[in-house]
């Protein structure tokens, strides 16, 4: 168990370094630098090893060389010199040489090796003579063999043995003549210690160096990565402030270069965006007000035509057909008219914040049944047949009757607008967290180009499509806003010619966030599993080509082909501003 909750704990390190390492420019610009620069620095400090190394030994062989043929050259003079006619005489004249033989090299010598050559026929012989601590053994087979064929002086590294380690030396070798003897092979022993010291200095001195050069062009690359990316990240922030609308948010300029260059620029755009908001947040308020106060002014002289469109209606019998037909036609305009001014204070109070909901413990069981009972005349007449599919146990949840009643027409009506004489299925469902109604067409269905538009206000997919239900145009956005007024949501998916289905998804507690949907959305319409997740995008193309699913923005209203539109209606959409909250004043110099 602790080597489980070693390998959980070094997995969340691992996968936290590589997100800081994701997210941080500088950490990575200072990273690859410090490793190229070690990379760097290994292959010349290597270089510049192994250089001072040849140098080192070079010089150590010439010198060595030097010695050893001075040496030798003096022991073959006083050879030559004494007169030693016997083995016995040669033997001790070699004997008293040896202080002299083992003084050649200095401090650094080792001693020598006086042995017999190997192709040596001569009949006398002495004995060979070693300085303590050494052995033939050291010299290699090439080495001698170099030495007895070669006339001039031979070198081979060679490894003195001291207690557990060895320590670096150089043998040179050469011939000398022995008179009676015959040729013999000497060998001075010079070890390299000063040198190996001195090269081991430089090492240490290159590491050290090497790795405070890396560590200080980090610490340089770091700061200077630093001034370059400062700015960038108070663009970032001052962006993402401003998205978030804070429109006062500009960056401090200083300098002439290019970073100063980014931060005037992004100024003069946040400047730009700033008044452009504005200008659009009063005509947004000029547009809401005007609405609102054309709606409030229209009630009147619309009472007036309303009485006197009733006061007709009731006499039609008296009137001859035209006239009776007139005024028939003229209380049905009313109604529709009177139900477009009634949408649309109810948009301006969507538009001013002032919609709120009143919940209460709601049967959506029972609304769902009374929704469709109302709306089969209208379906009868349409020639098409709406199914409901109900819990068996009421479903209660705490919401404004009201208004999701008025969500559910809604849907239903559209449903049976757009059905073309093809069956309407409406599905309630329900879990411990969120209820779901889902309403599924077989009509004319969604082409993506139009899903993408399915909420806006006095829209509909086919301008030159004949009303039969009647409608404002303003249907759908109204149902959006509900939806999101009970902190649920409103998605659509369809595709062409086969139909389309519109969820309404509602938490079952007020104030609650809505869970997943327990009804999916229908996998003939979208493949794709429906998104439940509220930060969803606002449209998802499914992968089968004409698939869309649309959920319904919070604070964006919204309204698919509703039952049409009338002219008047056009008129007011193609004159609508978009809602732009005004920028509020903000705290900060």
């Amino acid at each position: 168990m602790a080597q489980g909750g070693a390998a959980t704990v070094a997995r969340r390190a691992r996968r936290a370094a590589a997100q800081r390492w994701r997210r941080s420019l500088q950490l990575r610009v200072v990273g690859l630098t410090v490793t190229l620069s070690a990379l760097t620095m290994l292959v010349v400090g290597g270089f510049l090893a192994g250089a001072i190394a040849e140098r080192l030994f070079d010089a150590r062989q010439d010198q060595a060389f030097f010695e050893a043929s001075d040496g030798a050259r003096a022991f073959q003079d006083r050879l030559e010199a004494a007169d030693v006619p016997t083995v016995t005489e040669l033997q001790q004249f070699v004997n008293d040489n040896r202080e002299q033989l083992e003084a050649v090299g200095g401090e650094s010598s080792q001693g020598f090796m006086l042995l017999r050559s190997r192709g040596n026929q001569a009949p006398a012989t002495i004995s060979g003579l070693v300085s303590a601590g050494l052995s033939p053994t050291l010299l290699t087979p090439a080495l001698r063999d170099r030495v007895a064929n070669q006339p001039r002086q031979q070198a081979a590294a060679v490894a003195l043995p001291a207690g557990s380690t060895t320590v670096p030396a150089i043998a040179v070798g050469q011939r000398v003549d022995l008179g009676l003897a015959g040729s013999y092979e000497l060998y001075f022993v010079v070890d390299l210690q000063r040198e190996q010291a001195t090269l081991d200095g430089v090492q240490r001195v290159l590491a050290v160096g090497g790795l405070l050069l890396v560590l200080l062009l980090g610490g340089v690359v770091s700061v200077v990565t630093r001034l370059v990316v400062r700015p960038v990240r108070a663009a970032a922030a001052a962006a993402s402030r401003l998205s978030a609308g804070e429109l006062d948010q500009r960056l401090d300029v200083r300098g002439e270069d290019d970073l100063a260059l980014l931060g005037r620029t992004f100024n003069e755009m946040a400047t730009s965006l700033q008044r452009q908001i504005t200008q659009l947040a009063e005509l947004s308020r000029l547009q809401q007000r005007f609405v609102s106060d054309v709606s409030h002014e229209l009630r009147t002289p619309l009472t007036t035509m309303r009485m006197a469109g009733e006061v007709l209606h009731e006499a039609r019998e008296d009137l001859d057909p035209a006239a009776r037909r007139s005024a028939e036609l003229l209380v049905t305009q009313l109604d529709r008219f009177e139900a477009l001014l009634a949408d649309l204070l109810e948009m301006s109070r969507f538009d001013a914040g002032a919609a709120a909901v009143e919940p209460e413990p709601v049967d959506l069981a029972a609304l769902v049944a009374r929704v469709v009972e109302h709306a089969e005349p209208v379906a009868d007449a349409q020639g098409v047949h709406v199914g409901v599919r109900l819990p068996a146990e009421p479903v209660t949840a705490e919401v404004e009757a009201t208004r999701v009643e008025r969500v559910v027409r809604n849907l239903v009506l559209n449903a049976v607008e757009h059905a073309e004489g093809r069956p309407v299925q409406v599905t309630l469902a329900a879990d411990e967290a969120s209820v779901a109604v889902l309403v599924r067409d077989h009509g004319v269905g969604l082409r993506p180009q139009d899903a993408e538009r399915v909420f806006d206000r006095f829209w509909r997919a086919d301008p030159a499509r004949a009303r039969t239900t009647g409608g404002s145009g303003l249907g759908l956005s109204i149902a959006s806003e509900d939806a999101r007024l009970h902190g649920g949501r409103l998605e659509v998916v369809g595709r062409p010619g086969e139909g389309a289905a519109f969820r309404l998804l509602l938490p079952r507690t007020a104030g609650a966030a809505p869970g997943m949907s327990p009804l999916p959305m229908p996998d003939d319409l979208v493949p794709a599993v429906a998104v439940d997740d509220p930060s969803a995008p606002s449209v998802l193309v499914a992968p089968l080509p004409g698939v869309v699913l649309v959920p319904s923005a919070a604070g964006s209203p919204d309204a698919w082909g509703d039952a049409g539109t009338e002219a008047a209606a056009d008129a007011i959409a193609s004159a609508a501003l978009p809602v732009v909250a005004p920028p509020e004043p903000s705290s900060r110099g």
